[in-house]
């Protein structure tokens, strides 16, 4: 009886898993989309995508980043 309710169990969770990964597929392409829209109007996506990165940071992070980007960017002489 125990082995119907686990892989009952599984297949729910199976399934679950499906919904979700159909959910976040049409999550990303609803972003390529703004994307794609950001794009067409002149705005760089590339920058878009780093200031979006930038802002999931925490301040001291990002601070930290910059810092040691900056820092880079000396030693390589693109000051």
């Amino acid at each position: 009886m125990s082995d119907i309710i686990a892989a009952d169990q599984l297949r729910l969770l199976i399934e679950r898993i499906e919904r979700l990964e159909e959910e976040k597929k049409a999550m990303a392409d609803d972003i390529a989309d703004v994307y794609a829209e950001a794009k067409s109007t002149g705005f760089d996506t590339k920058t878009m995508r780093t200031i979006v990165r930038l802002r999931k940071m925490e301040k001291h992070h990002r601070d930290e980043a910059e810092m040691l980007l900056d820092t880079y960017k000396a030693a390589l002489g693109l000051v």
